[in-house]
């Protein structure tokens, strides 16, 4: 019995040349789909035949509507063993397992310091207007060195923006509700009282939270306005985590210098979304995980679930809805 397997939102069209599916039974057959589905009734219909789906982070929601559509899986595997988009009661419910791999918390660190470095020194403009042969100079960046580095969340992500912060010289202060002095200190950094302290504190402010019902909607129009108006907000963690509306407004408006996300509210970024035009943004689409290395290790391991799975003996389950991951 041939049994199919997808791997959905495959972008850049590597995913068949990043692992060994060959070592695969024969009788699982593999293909990948570069087309985004925004569609359930179009993602079912691209994907009915599929015992087995490899998903890319959060680009699709596995929702329980869409597993209802799904008759025939019986195995998904998420990169990462934390994906909110996947409703893991529903999948249990229709006899789905879930199983994840695991993921490098270093290139999402990385790419946070590609957008300070990218706000601080203007470069999006800067390239542009010299590409374009605009006026030479014609901006003033802003100094790291000396600046206060706040970081909203202080975990693996954080930890790691935070050395580098230190290493060019920054004062670094973070907050989240469970950040003791302990924790704070060590790693080197101040813990503030409050998120509303950390905000006015903040020259550049970077947000390295989990998304979940505590923290949705964290930042919103009253939070904006407590930063300085030469201070830069950036998110490289889940875009519901700053209200996207007060962010559009807070730019337009002044009341900060800038922001840069790496993370939208719905991706692929509509082409009509206000936060394309917004002045002094710098957004990227959604690159924070995509390395070489990650990708390597994704589909390597998502191999190996399967060829687990097809053994009898699954390995790196999600046993917990995301949402409390």
């Amino acid at each position: 019995m041939t049994l199919h397997c997808a791997v959905l939102d495959d972008y850049q069209d590597v995913a068949l040349t990043l692992a060994d599916w060959s070592s695969l039974p024969g009788s699982v057959e593999v293909r990948s789909l570069q087309e985004h589905f925004t569609s359930e009734e179009a993602l079912a219909a691209e994907v009915g035949d599929c015992e087995i789906l490899v998903v890319m982070r959060e680009r699709t929601p596995v929702t329980a509507s869409l597993l209802a559509r799904l008759p025939r899986l019986r195995l998904l595997i998420t990169s990462g063993m934390r994906n909110a988009s996947i409703d893991v009661e529903a999948a249990a419910r229709h006899g789905v397992t879930v199983c994840g791999t695991a993921s490098n918390s270093e290139p999402p660190a990385e790419l946070t310091w590609a957008l300070i470095l990218g706000l601080a020194r203007h470069v999006t403009a800067e390239s542009t207007a010299l590409r374009e042969g605009g006026p030479w100079q014609s901006t003033l960046g802003t100094d790291l060195h000396g600046s206060r580095l706040a970081l909203v969340g202080l975990g693996k992500i954080g930890a790691k923006v935070a050395r580098v912060g230190q290493a060019f010289g920054m004062d670094v202060v973070a907050w989240s509700r469970n950040l003791t002095d302990e924790r704070a200190a060590e790693h080197g950094v101040e813990r503030a009282a409050s998120l509303e302290e950390l905000l006015e504190a903040g020259d550049f402010v970077s947000v390295h939270l989990q998304l979940s019902e505590r923290t949705r909607g964290l930042i919103g129009a009253r939070e904006l306005r407590r930063m300085r108006r030469t201070a830069y907000l950036v998110n490289t963690s889940r875009a519901a985590i700053v209200d996207q509306a007060a962010l559009v407004q807070a730019l337009r408006e002044g009341w900060i210098a800038g922001a840069g996300s790496d993370v939208f509210a719905q991706e692929p970024l509509p082409a009509d979304d206000p936060l394309r035009t917004a002045p002094n943004f710098v957004g990227l689409p959604h690159l924070g995980y995509v390395t070489r290395r990650n990708y390597e290790g994704y589909f390597r391991q998502a191999v190996e679930d399967i060829a687990a799975y097809l053994a009898g003996s699954p390995v790196r389950t999600l046993a917990e809805p995301a949402a409390r991951v």
